[in-house]
């Protein structure tokens, strides 16, 4: 959930084994005490949950400044050009001269967040805390010091929650529940904002509190932060390094890009074959010459015999038991696994890879018997490009209307037919709509950019953003096509075949 943003049962399964093990363990050794005690708490009224939807909202911001300003720090001592070494100096120097005054902030502080909880720190001291833990946090891991970001995320959000649930108790005394409540709820919406992780947040509160009666306001809260924080930045806490090193993580599940693909898309129709009665001598010359490692085989009848391979070959010719009149089937894999046209492309390449094989016969359905192709190593290598182009055509068309929704224009692709009569003309000499762009012109292979002097050539695709009035304007004056234009072109059409003759 944390870096993937993926909740699924298999992964849930694993985690409730590992946590419910661990809580044995737990209370065996350590006791059945919680890490935080708890104050007493209800629902005073249903309308608090309104209040701690404002909590939820306060929290995702400082959940987002708490990372910014974290990796802010990181620069600063990159940009800081004095030796490696000195730089955890200057990081611990500072966090002592703060913990100097605050000895709070010193370690993870689950002294502090206890007394948080209990209410027994003022107003104004939770909300200086809260500040200094945050910069101290930040000194000492953009230092380069040892340290995380969990244990700082409670404390943090331990003091806002402190603060905000002193300052409604005294604007609203009969509507609100202690403090303490605030607090508790201000650590899991805190950490919720800063890693995405709403349902980590909420089970790790319950584990360390041993209380489940604050269950709807923290549940609301935390959900409120996670959604909020990643509208105002795309990475968590954790993500942002790796986005930062150049790795960028799709949140949510996986596609696998080859599901779409099938292995009739993939595979190389009508391959070339052997006979099982070709010779040994002249299946090595077939290698030789052709350069594959590999052949269907066909029996006399063209139906599938096997595969031989020219391992196959070399391990006969290595063992010197090639007699002279041997042939292909006798050496070759006779029943080899075989691929169907119609399923996808992912269970043949599965099925390469647990037998460590480099072909498959590609057969039809209704006959087993008919060789209608071969998948090869290259052929999934083509496919796959095939895939990750399809995948990204989807995105970009995706994009195109996700910006049309917003700004109201939206992205035009027109080919240029040769008798239209703006081919051959400059741009600046075309009068198109004043509310459109023409973005790029795709020639062929090559990507043009276009310029006032750019000429328009038969054959262009040119991509434009237009306003959404004027879509169709823009279109028809491309498909406009000149009538002379058009009579020439069918003249020389139907010339064509008497000069080639």
């Amino acid at each position: 959930e944390i870096i993937l943003g993926e909740f699924s049962v298999g992964y849930f399964s694993t985690v409730v084994i590992s946590s419910v093990t661990a809580s044995i363990i737990g209370h065996v050794f350590l006791g059945d005490e919680p890490s935080f005690p708890v104050p007493p708490y209800s629902m005073v009224s249903p309308w608090e949950l309104l209040l701690y939807a404002v909590l939820g909202v306060a929290a995702a911001f400082v959940a987002v400044a708490f990372t910014h300003t974290l990796y802010k720090f990181e620069d600063i001592f990159d940009a800081w050009r004095f030796p490696e070494y000195l730089k955890p100096m200057a990081g611990g120097l500072g966090m002592g001269i703060i913990g100097l005054y605050f000895p709070d902030l010193f370690g993870v502080g689950y002294g502090a967040i206890e007394r948080a909880l209990l209410g027994e720190i003022l107003g104004g001291t939770v909300l200086l805390l809260l500040v200094l833990k945050v910069i101290a946090t930040s000194l000492t891991i953009g230092s380069g010091g040892s340290g995380g970001v969990f244990a700082p995320s409670l404390f943090i959000g331990s003091m806002l929650g402190a603060a905000y649930g002193v300052a409604v108790h005294h604007w609203l005394p009969t509507l609100t529940a202690a403090p303490g409540a605030y607090a508790l709820v201000g650590m899991a919406a805190v950490f919720a904002g800063a890693a995405r992780a709403p349902i980590t947040s909420i089970i790790i509160l319950f584990e360390m509190t041993d209380d489940y009666r604050i269950i709807l306001p923290l549940m609301f809260a935390t959900v409120i932060s996670t959604l909020l924080s990643e509208h105002l930045s795309r990475e968590s806490v954790y993500t942002l390094k790796l986005t930062r090193r150049g790795i960028h993580l799709e949140r949510g599940r996986d596609i696998d890009v080859m599901q779409g693909i099938t292995v009739g898309e993939a595979m190389t129709p009508d391959p070339e074959t052997v006979s099982v009665n070709t010779t040994l001598r002249e299946l090595a010359d077939r290698f030789a010459t052709s350069h594959y490692h590999g052949y269907p085989v066909l029996d006399e009848e063209g139906r599938l015999y096997g595969v031989v391979t020219l391992q196959d070959l070399e391990r006969v010719t290595r063992n010197g038991k090639r007699p002279p009149g041997a042939t292909v089937g006798q050496i070759c894999t006779r029943n080899p696994l075989v691929a169907y046209p119609d399923e996808p492309l992912w269970a043949a390449l599965k099925r390469i890879g647990t037998r460590d094989i480099g072909r498959l016969p590609v057969v039809s359905r209704e006959d087993p018997t008919r060789l209608v192709g071969l998948i090869r190593g290259n052929d999934i290598i083509r496919a796959y490009n095939k895939a990750i182009a399809r995948r990204v055509e989807l995105q970009h068309r995706a994009e195109r209307l996700r910006l049309g929704k917003v700004t109201g224009t939206e992205f035009v692709e027109v080919d240029v037919h040769p008798a239209s009569p703006l081919a051959g003309r400059q741009i600046k000499e075309l009068d198109l709509p004043s509310d459109c762009v023409l973005i790029s012109i795709q020639r062929g292979r090559r990507l043009v950019i276009p310029h006032g002097d750019t000429v328009v050539q038969p054959g262009d695709r040119v991509t434009a953003l237009v306003d959404t009035h004027c879509r169709e304007l823009f279109q028809s004056q491309f498909e406009e096509l000149d009538p002379v234009r058009v009579e020439e072109l069918e003249k020389e059409k139907r010339a064509r075949p008497f000069a080639e003759v």
